[in-house]
């Protein structure tokens, strides 16, 4: 796979935030009277506004965004047991030491996504993009439309990685290629992704002297 610049998704992919999301939307589903699996099924991946919508879905827009303005302000405030993925503060780095562009293109809002970045002790990127930026959360392609944008690349000339669904129909719909990391096995079109892995610790990445950057899972 040659490519020019990564566009890397947050929250399961970079940075393990599982019980920080959790925490938040099962006790909110407690007060709303929702069951835990019917909320955790629905929300990886996507924006938070995207999931109050389709839970309260009868409510007015003026009590969804009140909701949603407690929810961030309890995900920027708890960040618990939010810690680096295996192989991501690594990868960032080689990434940064070869002079190769990468952006974070999250679901989340800025407060949010940047209090688990800063919790796991990831280099702040140039390019952030966040939910505020973007019309359509995933699984749309505008996200990662915009990332590649910010890197003044073209979206084929971007790799978008990513641990769930959403984002994976998001990068392939943006026309970039994608790497899966971790992604449950029933992810629909994963089959169309460039590489399948379980771990960032497996990707390596080479910078020729011409410039051609190429990834490869190691063996």
């Amino acid at each position: 796979m040659k490519f020019k610049g990564f566009l890397f998704d947050l929250d399961g992919t970079l940075v393990d935030s599982l019980p920080a999301v959790e925490r938040a939307w099962i006790n909110w589903g407690k007060r709303r009277g929702i069951a835990a699996d019917e909320i955790l099924n629905f929300i990886h991946g996507k924006q938070a506004i995207t999931s109050l919508r389709h839970f309260m879905a009868n409510h007015s827009e003026e009590e969804i965004l009140r909701e949603f303005q407690l929810l961030e302000a309890q995900e920027a405030e708890d960040t618990e047991g939010v810690t680096a993925l295996p192989g991501a503060q690594q990868l960032l780095a080689t990434l940064d030491e070869l002079a190769i562009p990468w952006a974070i293109v999250t679901s989340g809002t800025q407060p949010v996504a940047s209090a688990r970045r800063s919790a796991a002790q990831l280099p702040e990127p140039d390019i952030f993009i966040t939910a505020e930026r973007v019309a359509r959360g995933k699984p749309e392609p505008d996200a990662y439309l915009l990332g590649a944008q910010q890197l003044g690349l073209e979206p084929e000339e971007c790799v978008v990685v990513e641990d769930a669904a959403a984002g994976i129909l998001s990068g392939l719909a943006a026309g970039c290629h994608v790497i899966a990391v971790n992604a449950p096995a029933n992810s629909p079109r994963l089959d169309e992704v460039d590489m399948v892995l379980t771990s960032l610790e497996e990707l390596i990445i080479n910078k020729s002297e011409e410039g051609v950057i190429e990834a490869h899972r190691k063996h």
